[in-house]
């Protein structure tokens, strides 16, 4: 276990901390003082990122993650260093699978031990199993959406499609299910949840959507991880849609031709940057992160009932969430 348990600590010594932010000014939203329990609450929305991010990382066969080695290729250098029988990648594979599963058994514990009272779990449970449930669907949209491709859709249907995985595979859980699993521990009303639900929906896409900017223009000294791996992962994003239909001839049969490539070189991956730069593609999706921005602070405006100190945190997250260098 002591390897796993290690693994685990070094993904978790990382990190922003966002969705247990969300899920403890989700409490307090609902008009609930500081407590120590919800913040333990809290800390299991990092495990259960941790968890995504182990299996995610498998998944995308990449190679580093918050500025270290991923857990599947640091298994793999210990089993070579150790001269262990049997093929290394596959023994990194299977350990960060069972460090992923190991995060999930510990999320569900820590919650549930978390201190809250039984009525406060009791009425956060539904959301907090729907969350569960709603990534697991999303990344497999997000694997299904890399693989079907997209050479029979059109530019509104590309752009859409792209949106629906932002929103299974990272809105949600990253911002509006955290928010909600607290909200509703706290007894918020119906009012007050559905402004922090819409809340929610808009910051969490506006928060994928700069990642996905990141994904390709980011700084590995910010963002811990090599830029352009959307690109050689083949990742179906939004910015990628609007290059596609913007870009000219010969730039979209560029974009298209490495999009999915693993051996894609640091010189074509400028190539691309510049694609999606002079197409329009970069700005567009820059508009569509202010505009859903806006509409999350619109929405935390409107919520009745809503704790004063929790909407200047909630309102400093958006900016936190769509910051250019996060």
């Amino acid at each position: 276990m002591g390897p796993l348990v290690d693994a685990v600590a070094d993904l978790l010594a990382g990190g922003k901390r966002l969705r247990a932010a969300f899920l403890y000014w989700g409490w307090r939203a609902a008009g609930r003082p500081d407590d120590e329990a919800a913040v333990r609450a809290a800390s299991s929305m990092e495990v259960f990122q941790a968890a995504a991010l182990l299996h995610d990382d498998v998944m995308d066969n990449s190679d580093r993650r918050r500025g270290r080695p991923t857990a599947h290729r640091a298994f793999a250098t210990q089993h070579r260093g150790q001269a262990w029988n049997g093929d290394p990648e596959r023994f990194g594979h299977a350990a960060a699978i069972l460090a992923g599963d190991l995060c999930l058994n510990w999320t569900d514990e820590l919650f549930s031990t978390s201190g809250l009272p039984v009525d406060a779990l009791t009425r956060a449970r539904p959301e907090f199993d729907r969350m569960r449930t709603q990534l697991m669907g999303g990344q497999f949209l997000d694997m299904l959406e890399a693989v079907v491709g997209w050479a029979d859709l059109g530019y509104a249907e590309r752009v859409e499609r792209s949106r629906t995985v932002i929103r299974y595979k990272s809105a949600r859980y990253s911002v509006q299910q955290p928010l909600l699993v607290g909200a509703r521990a706290g007894d918020a009303g119906p009012g007050l949840l559905a402004a922090l639900a819409e809340y929610g929906a808009q910051l969490g896409e506006a928060f994928q959507l700069r990642d996905d900017v990141l994904g390709v223009f980011g700084d590995p000294g910010h963002t811990g991880k090599p830029a352009g791996d959307d690109l050689r992962e083949g990742k179906h994003t939004v910015l990628v849609a609007h290059a596609l239909e913007l870009a000219d001839e010969p730039g979209a049969e560029l974009l298209a031709a490495s999009l999915g490539d693993p051996d894609l070189d640091e010189a074509t991956v400028e190539a691309c940057r510049r694609v999606l730069r002079d197409s329009g593609a970069l700005a567009r999706t820059e508009e569509m992160i202010d505009a859903a921005a806006r509409a999350s602070l619109e929405a935390l405006g409107s919520a009745p009932d809503l704790d004063d100190v929790a909407a200047a945190a909630l309102a400093e997250l958006v900016v936190i969430c769509t910051d250019r260098h996060l």
